[in-house]
């Protein structure tokens, strides 16, 4: 090793992606010891802090080059040792210079007066905070106002959060570009409008509220009923967008992004309750980047008279017909009986009709209650079909598995709680040897035995079986 170059000892040091790899190699001898330091650019770090503010300034002396820090305490418990506290990011803030991507998750003991010293990073780009139950408003805004480069803010389950004061300034500022806010109850999604002209610039963003969003009170305060409603924001530079448990009304709230994202390439729309086929139609008519697709729907009350899922066959047409780049779709039914196939608004055809006319190469049917043999059958002759994701489909039986084992082009197959399917269609894929992968999970009339050579990996849970031997085995091909 002496007799390496220090060009080549980097490049062999820059190869190794272990941590524990990486810290056995710097004892080695004392020239790798320091060029490790200067190359380690990220660390994660936790639980394992012992004492925490003192060992984390132990860490930033010895790599002077952080740019990237992870500080995560999930799973802690009082027996671990206290967390890092205010002191901790006095320490970090004041020991790496360089430092531009900043991630705390489960740090109980920093508050808005540990945040403030984050103003001192300027050259800080990305911040991402995942329940911090001490941090208020006031903190984020001394974050916002301090640090000018944010380029990616992400906010989850922050209850303290009320006041959006921080989130006026970012949109003012005018740099962020990613946005994502979920479970902040004091955040509803009248108040990221507030976020203004910032709109303009960002690419990605996430909402989502978990807790009570069937009763949610707010209301958006600049809407007048009986009066002509829109908002002027632009978002054209959007590339992905995820709405998750909202409720939303024609021209209201977060409703206004489904009519200007032009430039969407990724769409996640889970359980927004007041959307309709009119809606996603409009929307497709504008994303002809479209690429990623999921849809979670739930069975609501239609005309007073029966339930069904808020979209029909009008939307995949729609689909179909605007979105030709479509690569990944996702269409998950939830609560939708298996009694009442009807609950699901798309129909076997429809669903069909759109995996053959678009470039699908990856495709997940959740709860698709009304999918069957026929179903499957069209699925088959696509010559696009990549990876397929069947989750608790009721009546997709054998037969189906011997549609789907002669699809052209399909390497990896997933079925979860298939009820239906028997060891009997497993050999049709056993036979048809085309698969690549194979994961089987929560389907209790297909043996372990019956898996083996169905492909050239395979993951097998019985889950509910009663020897836990079974479970999350993993086989290949020449497995005996």
């Amino acid at each position: 090793m002496d007799n390496l170059s220090e060009p080549l000892l980097v490049e062999i040091i820059k190869r190794i992606a272990k941590t524990s790899d990486r810290n056995s190699l710097s004892l080695v001898s004392k020239q790798l010891y320091t060029i490790d330091a200067e190359q380690r650019d990220a660390i994660h770090v936790g639980c394992g802090l012992h004492p925490a503010t003192e060992a984390l300034a132990s860490l930033c002396s010895r790599f002077p080059n952080l740019w990237k820090v992870v500080i995560d305490y999930s799973g802690w418990i009082s027996i671990h040792g206290k967390q890092l506290d205010n002191q901790g990011l006095l320490v970090l803030s004041s020991h790496c210079s360089s430092l531009t991507d900043l991630t705390l998750n489960f740090c109980s003991y920093i508050d808005d007066s540990g945040i403030g010293y984050l103003a001192y990073c300027k050259k800080l780009r990305s911040f991402r905070l995942n329940f911090a139950p001490a941090i208020s408003s006031r903190g984020l805004l001394s974050v916002a106002v301090g640090c000018k480069s944010l380029c990616t803010f992400h906010l989850v389950d922050c209850m303290k959060v009320g006041s959006v004061e921080w989130l006026e300034y970012l949109g003012r500022a005018g740099s962020l570009e990613e946005l994502v806010v979920k479970d902040c109850k004091g955040i509803s999604q009248y108040d990221l409008l507030k976020f203004g002209r910032g709109f303009m610039k960002l690419k990605r963003v996430e909402y989502e509220i978990n807790r009570n969003y069937w009763s949610s009170a707010a209301r958006d305060p600049a809407y007048v009923a009986h009066y002509p409603y829109r908002y002027d924001i632009c978002c054209e530079n959007m590339k992905e967008l995820k709405l998750a448990h909202i409720v939303t009304k024609p021209e209201i709230g977060l409703h206004f992004l489904l009519g200007k994202c032009r430039a969407l390439e990724k769409l996640w729309l889970e359980y927004v309750i007041g959307l309709t086929d009119n809606d996603v139609i409009a929307l497709f008519q504008n994303c002809g980047n479209l690429r990623s697709l999921s849809l979670r729907l739930i069975p609501l009350l239609c005309h007073a008279i029966y339930f069904r899922t808020a979209l029909t066959d009008d939307s995949l047409k729609a689909l179909a017909l605007y979105c030709p780049m479509l690569q990944v779709l996702e269409l998950t039914f939830t609560f939708c009986s298996e009694d009442y196939p009807s609950e699901v608004g798309f129909s076997q055809e429809g669903i069909v009709n759109l995996v053959q006319s678009c470039p699908i190469r990856v495709l997940m049917l959740n709860g698709a209650s009304n999918f069957d043999y026929e179903g499957m059958k069209g699925l088959s002759s696509s010559r696009s079909l990549e990876t397929l994701e069947l989750v608790d489909c009721m009546f997709i039986g054998d037969l189906g598995m011997r549609s789907i084992a002669h699809t052209p082009n399909l390497r990896n197959l997933t079925l979860r709680k298939s009820v239906c399917v028997t060891d009997n269609g497993v050999s049709e894929l056993v036979h048809a040897q085309n698969l690549e992968s194979l994961t089987i999970i929560g389907c209790h009339r297909i043996s372990l035995k019956a898996v083996q050579g169905a492909a050239r990996s395979v993951y097998y849970s019985a889950e509910s079986e009663k020897h836990e031997s079974l479970k999350g085995m993993k086989m290949t091909r020449s497995s005996k």
